[in-house]
């Protein structure tokens, strides 16, 4: 979900890495949006790439049971004494976040992140308790926070105006995201612009590829990504995209200013949950207080979109892999298909007539990636994305130095996915487990 209790210092890729400056100044509404179009979009040669694992913890000999929360509490206090190279990050519901620093290329952000979840692994073991990787939890249902904290009281009581969703995402869910570089400032595969665009074609795809989240509380959805429809449909607007077609800057900062604010902080008492009150009406009003730079650095991180421009792009719409090493099939596909300028050539031109599909809503609300939660790649279009993608990643993997386990995982995953027009969630859908 990304909103979590962060329990070490953030790298440059961290979500919740400040604004520059003076965090206590009062701020104007020009100032605001000069700081927006500055710091969201941090061009430059893509050179680094980071990923965010959250997983759902599970009994080991008996998953459909749920865990206590003072034995779930205790076992994620044993997890934070450990050494950790990655950010550990403790959601409300007690799902457990890894978030690797900034690496210097694939296999380097890959092998960290291998490391730290072995590290992971060996402390929950003994405890009788494990990792699962599901988009959401599939026997357990609108589960109660663990994390009592004015964040997410706000948070919760924000999200309850539009139903039961908020509390679903933030207590249920677990999804895979990918930290890339926003690119060049030069037209170009390179381009932050094109990338921008980019990621919300492709990224229907990654959602219709990896979907994962088909049962629910031990019931069918409907949907392929459960997950994904929750963000859909959380929040009118804090969990969609900028409107398609303008400039990604301009685009970004009007988003974030005409976002209804989630809360306004106090040092002492309970935060105010002010309803329908944007940040750009908060500007001018300066009521109940003038908010400061911290404050839209605070709003920055209670946005939801399925890409995230934080100065890096934060790709925030797949589903959580189940099995050891599945995490690192669509972080490796990503990587490829973003960071080869060939591969990214390849498949910008196989999903721009996605574009026609999408129309003018948002994403996730659009019919695009509303098919692709619901089907998968069980629709034509998006299964003929899906082969030209992970041809072009298969491709493109050896030239950003994939090694030979990473490229025959993203190989069997084609092969037994991609190529018949499935998804891990039609898995999911028959497991004896989640039915039991």
């Amino acid at each position: 979900m990304s909103s979590g209790d962060r329990t070490a210092s953030g790298p440059p890729h961290d979500r919740y890495a400040p604004l520059t400056g003076e965090f206590s100044q009062e701020l104007t509404e020009d100032e605001a949006e000069d700081l927006l179009r500055c710091i969201c979009f941090k061009t430059g040669p893509p050179r680094t790439v980071g990923a965010e694992l959250e997983w759902l913890i599970h009994e080991r000999s008996r998953p459909q049971a749920p865990v206590p929360a003072p034995r779930l509490a205790a076992a994620l206090q044993s997890v934070r004494d450990r050494p950790l190279v990655s950010a550990l990050t403790i959601e409300p519901g007690g799902q457990l976040e890894l978030s690797s620093p900034p690496a210097a290329s694939l296999m380097e952000c890959l092998d960290l992140l291998a490391a730290d979840l072995a590290v992971v692994r060996d402390t929950l073991r003994p405890l009788g308790l494990d990792l699962d990787g599901y988009g959401v939890d599939p026997w357990h249902a609108r589960r109660e926070r663990i994390l009592r904290e004015p964040r997410y009281d706000a948070m919760e009581a924000s999200l309850a105006r539009n139903g039961p969703d908020g509390r679903a995402m933030m207590c249920d869910s677990a999804s895979i995201q990918v930290c890339l570089d926003a690119g060049l400032e030069e037209p170009g595969p390179l381009g932050y612009h094109r990338r921008w665009q980019l990621t919300h074609l492709l990224g229907a795809v990654l959602v219709a590829a990896f979907a994962n989240s088909p049962v629910y509380g031990r019931r069918r959805t409907g949907w392929r990504s459960t997950r994904q429809s929750l963000w859909a449909y959380l929040d009118p607007v804090r969990g969609l995209a900028p409107a398609p077609g303008r400039e990604p800057r301009a685009a970004w900062a009007a988003h974030v200013l005409d976002t209804p604010v989630m809360c306004i902080r106090a040092e002492d008492g309970p935060w105010t949950v002010p309803e329908g009150l944007t940040f750009r009406q908060w500007l001018r009003s300066r009521r109940p207080r003038p908010p400061r730079r911290d404050d839209l650095d605070y709003h920055l991180t209670t946005l939801f979109p399925p890409v995230r421009p934080r100065g890096h792009l934060e790709l925030r719409m797949i589903d959580a892999q189940r099995g050891p090493d599945g995490w690192m099939v669509p972080v490796a596909v990503t990587t490829a298909l973003f960071e080869d300028p060939e591969a990214a050539e390849t498949v910008y031109r196989a999903v721009k007539p996605l574009a026609e599909l999408a129309g003018p809503v948002p994403a996730p609300r659009n019919p695009l990636w509303l098919d692709a939660a619901r089907y998968g790649l069980g629709t034509p279009d998006l299964h003929a994305a899906a082969l030209t993608c992970f041809g072009a990643a298969l491709e493109a993997l050896p030239r950003i130095g994939a090694t030979a386990a990473v490229l025959d995982a993203v190989a069997a995953f084609h092969d037994r996915y991609v190529v018949p027009g499935r998804c891990p969630a039609d898995d999911v859908t028959d497991a004896k487990e989640v039915r039991s």
